[in-house]
Formats: C-alpha cells, sequence, structure tokens
C-alpha cells in the first residue's frame, strides 16, 4: 500500500495535498495547522524522511525571501492598524461611501489597493471592505470573496507585479504587449466579479450613518500612504536599476522597496495624523500580526516542498515529463502546468517561473511573434485562475482570517468567475493567434 502511494504520479501527490488541506479546514482546524499537515502530508508522500523534511523547512523559513515575506508583511498590517488607530481608515472609507454606490465602493476599495503589489495586501483592504458594512448586513464568506477576487484584478497586466516583470523576461515581451493579452482578462475578471459577487449585493441596502459622519477630507490627502508607497516602491526600483547599470550589485528582493515605501507612508501618516505611543504599543505588538505570520510561515514550507528537488526533478517538471508521457496535447500542457503551478504555489512569481521555462521551451527556439504572444496569454491566464483557487493563496489566508471564515466556504462560489475569466483567456488566445502576424 506504501509503495503504492509512493510511486502515485506527480500530479496526484500535490492535487492529494491541497485535498488534506482543504479537508482540515473544513474539520475547523486551525488554518495554520491545517496547510502544516497539508505539508507533512506531501514531504511524506514524495518520500522525504522526516531528518530530510525538517531540513526542508529549516531552510525556507531561514531564507532570506521568506524573513523579508514576513517583514514586509509585519509592516503591511502595521500600516493597516496605524490607519485604522487614526481614523484615516474610517475616513477613506467614508469618502469613497459618498463618491460610489454601495456596490461600487465594496469592489473599488480593495481594487484601489490591488495597485500596490504587497504581500498579503488583501489584510489591508480587508478592514475597508469591512468598513462599507458597518452594520453587518452581509454574510462573512460573501465580503472575504469580495475582497480577495477585486484585489487581483490588475494582476494580469500591471507592471509593478513580479510575476508579470518576470513573465516579460521570461517571454521576451514589453510592457505594451503583454497589455494585450492583460487588459482584455482583467476587464472579464470585472466582469465576472459583477455578476457573480456584487450582485449578490442589495443595491438599496442601508450602509448606516458612517458615510455622512465621516469628515470631509480630499480623497488625495485621505490616498497619502498608497501614493507614498507606490512613490518610493518606483524610486527604489527605478533608482537601484540604474546604480546596477554602473556597479555590479545582486538581484534586489521586491519585498525591500515595498518595505521601504510602507515605512515611508507609517512615517508620512504619523506627521500627518500623530498617534501617541500607547497607540504604537497596540500597533506593532497586534495578536493578529502574528497569527498571519504564522499562516505565512506554514505557507512557505509547503512551497518548499513542492519547488525540493527530487530523483527526477521538482514537482512541477516530474509533472510535466509524466503529461507528455501520457500523451497529453501542446495546447492542454500549456494549461496544465500553470494551471497547477498557481494552484500549488498561490503566488505568480511561483507560477510563472515554475511553468514558462517549460511552456515557453515547448515552442522551439525561436518561435514566431503571434504563437510566442497567444502561448503567453494562455499560460498566463491559466496560472492566474490556478492562483485564484489556490487554498495557500496569502491573500486568501488573511482574508479568511479577517472575516473569521473557511477555505470551502470562499473557494467553491469563485469558480463561476473563474469560468467566465476561463473563457476570456481561451478567447484571447485564439484571437491573437489568428490576428497577430508571425
Amino acid at each position: 500500500m506504501l509503495d503504492a502511494l509512493l510511486a502515485a504520479p506527480a500530479l496526484v501527490k500535490v492535487l492529494g495535498s491541497l485535498a488534506i488541506i482543504l479537508m482540515a479546514n473544513l474539520l475547523r482546524t486551525p488554518l495554520l495547522f491545517a496547510i502544516l499537515i497539508g505539508a507533512v502530508a506531501l514531504a511524506g508522500w514524495t518520500g522525504r524522511a522526516p531528518l530530510e523534511a525538517a531540513a526542508i523547512a529549516g531552510a525556507a523559513l531561514a531564507a532570506p525571501g521568506s524573513l523579508l515575506l514576513l517583514a514586509a508583511l509585519y509592516l503591511v498590517i502595521g500600516l493597516g492598524n496605524q490607519m485604522d488607530a487614526a481614523g484615516a481608515m474610517r475616513d477613506l472609507v467614508g469618502a469613497v461611501r459618498r463618491r460610489f454606490t454601495h456596490r461600487t465602493a465594496l469592489a473599488a476599495l480593495p481594487a484601489l489597493i490591488g495597485f500596490l503589489p504587497m504581500p498579503g495586501g488583501a489584510v489591508f483592504s480587508a478592514p475597508l471592505v469591512a468598513g462599507c458594512d458597518p452594520d453587518g448586513a452581509l454574510l462573512p464568506d460573501l465580503k472575504s470573496q469580495i475582497n480577495y477576487w477585486f484585489r487581483h484584478v490588475w494582476e494580469c497586466w500591471w507592471p509593478m507585479y513580479p510575476g508579470v516583470l518576470l513573465a516579460m523576461q521570461l517571454s521576451g515581451l514589453a510592457v505594451w504587449q503583454v497589455m494585450l493579452y492583460g487588459l482584455p482578462l482583467t476587464v472579464a475578471c470585472l466582469g465576472a466579479g459583477y455578476l457573480f459577487l456584487l450582485r449578490r449585493v442589495q443595491p438599496a441596502e442601508a450602509i448606516g450613518d458612517a458615510a455622512d459622519a465621516a469628515p470631509r477630507a480630499s480623497l488625495p490627502r485621505l490616498l497619502t500612504p498608497i501614493i507614498v508607497v507606490v512613490a518610493v516602491y518606483t524610486l527604489a526600483r527605478v533608482g537601484y536599476a540604474a546604480l546596477s547599470r554602473i556597479w555590479a550589485l545582486p538581484p534586489m528582493s521586491d519585498f525591500i522597496p515595498m518595505g521601504l515605501g510602507v515605512l515611508a507612508a507609517m512615517l508620512a501618516l504619523q506627521r500627518q495624523r500623530p498617534l501617541p505611543r500607547a497607540a504604537w504599543r497596540t500597533i506593532l505588538l497586534s495578536p493578529k500580526t502574528a497569527t498571519m505570520a504564522g499562516i505565512i510561515a506554514a505557507m512557505q514550507i509547503y512551497s518548499a516542498f513542492i519547488n525540493a528537488k527530487l530523483p527526477g526533478g521538482t514537482l512541477m517538471g516530474v509533472m510535466d515529463a509524466e503529461l507528455h508521457a501520457w500523451g497529453i496535447p501542446l495546447w492542454a500542457v500549456t494549461i496544465l502546468i500553470p494551471f497547477i503551478s498557481g494552484l500549488t504555489m498561490g503566488v505568480a512569481f511561483g507560477f510563472v517561473g515554475a511553468s514558462f521555462p517549460i511552456v515557453i521551451s515547448l515552442l522551439g527556439p525561436d518561435p514566431a511573434f503571434g504563437a510566442l504572444l497567444s502561448t503567453a496569454a494562455l499560460a498566463y491566464g491559466f496560472g492566474y485562475l490556478g492562483m485564484m483557487l489556490s487554498p495557500v493563496h496569502v491573500c486568501l489566508l488573511v482574508t479568511n482570517e479577517h472575516f473569521n471564515t473557511r477555505l470551502h466556504r470562499t473557494l467553491p462560489p469563485l469558480l463561476g468567475p473563474a469560468a467566465v475569466v476561463a473563457a476570456a483567456v481561451v478567447a484571447v488566445h485564439l484571437a491573437l493567434k489568428v490576428l497577430v502576424h508571425p
């Protein structure tokens, strides 16, 4: 029996570990432990000895990228807590609710935060969505889905996202070429989100008096922290790139300019709305931060077992070989490898890095531009959908934690909008294949 389990295809092992996480969470296991159970199951299923698995997990937690991710997430949560304590969160929600309908406000706030490539950025927009429903009229599941879905509508093309930048690098496409397939997918995401999520919100539903009671500060002033994050992030990236042309500098993690931007935003907000030391003690020592950090650490361990080397390569590489051995058509491989990569890694940078070298190599050494562009559209689109349906996606985890809901309640309703976007991905792929000249 054990030998049969160990001999199972890589695809079965990967999807089986995700099913274990979902089942554990369904049985009311805290999310942190559900992910750890799935990680341990995957480690054992792939033949890892206990000491080897412990070494992989320890190396994952001690890796600079993991530590920088945790530090960046800590700062993101801190900025959100600071905005809440200073009243900036309440005022921003009030300003948006005065200018837009209830439905539009619920989608606009996470979409606005979506322009910031923050790790776990949905934890920053979740309080804003909650502020649009002060009376608790909406189900927590629906608020979690709206926050999560609209937080990511720009990730198909917005070049501040590491996944988009890596896709450009690996495919050789320029920003405007990525936009050719990315912008239609964003439109599909917005439309699908409206059809399946926002339409469940009653347009005439009462939203309380908070919007009228909120101070009438100007919207640009209320957006100062977000503007500062974008400005500092961009300046840090551009400045480091310029210095790298002069000196041989090592690559800079995207978490560093993001962390600098969030720190600058915290300083700007403190100058704008000063808080006493007692408030800062609460902000910096928030129990929510420790819980979120534990969930992210568990997710890093799970990802480490996905990416760790096996005798036949990584799990994704073994899966690619299996699909070819099974005679799966090229177009299906272009869909499956990115989709499963996104499903298991829950991050765009991960699915692009794992799948694009495989997918692009299938086109041959010198592919025609039309074939390259249409294939990149198909691969990125289905990788994005896998990421959005992943039970280990950081934004989904922190959103569920904020609204105190569970994976089996938030993920299934997203299948409808995902199906609409999948149809759009195929349509864009076919259109580019026909219309773009070689």
